[in-house]
């Protein structure tokens, strides 16, 4: 369970980089620090969720979870800034999905 919690934290960590770049590509620098490092820090929220969840057995329950608890979690974020970010929230659900592949093919 560590390597797995490591691995999702990490990885979530990693894509909440893609979404700072991609949330100023969208909004031209309109949006503070403040608000990149919450978006930031979502995606690790979401690598977190997914760590604690047990290891599925099969590849599409997997990813199926991963979904929804990517949905849960940048729910909670989208809602708290005015649904400003519909393209950030549906980058959270493929992001869980990501994490939950990560997750489920490298660690053993």
């Amino acid at each position: 369970m560590k390597r797995r919690m490591i691995a999702t934290v990490i990885t979530g960590s990693i894509l909440g980089v893609f979404c700072i770049i991609g949330a100023r590509l969208r909004f031209e620098g309109q949006l503070d620090n403040v608000y990149l490092f919450s978006f930031w820090f979502n995606r690790v929220i979401i690598g977190l969720v997914i760590g604690l969840a047990s290891k599925c057995f099969t590849l599409p329950k997997a990813l199926f979870r991963g979904a929804i608890l990517g949905a849960f979690v940048s729910f909670a974020f989208y809602s708290s800034t005015g649904f400003l970010d519909p393209v950030g929230f549906i980058a959270g659900i493929v992001y869980g999905i990501i994490i939950e592949f990560v997750a489920f093919k490298f660690v053993k």
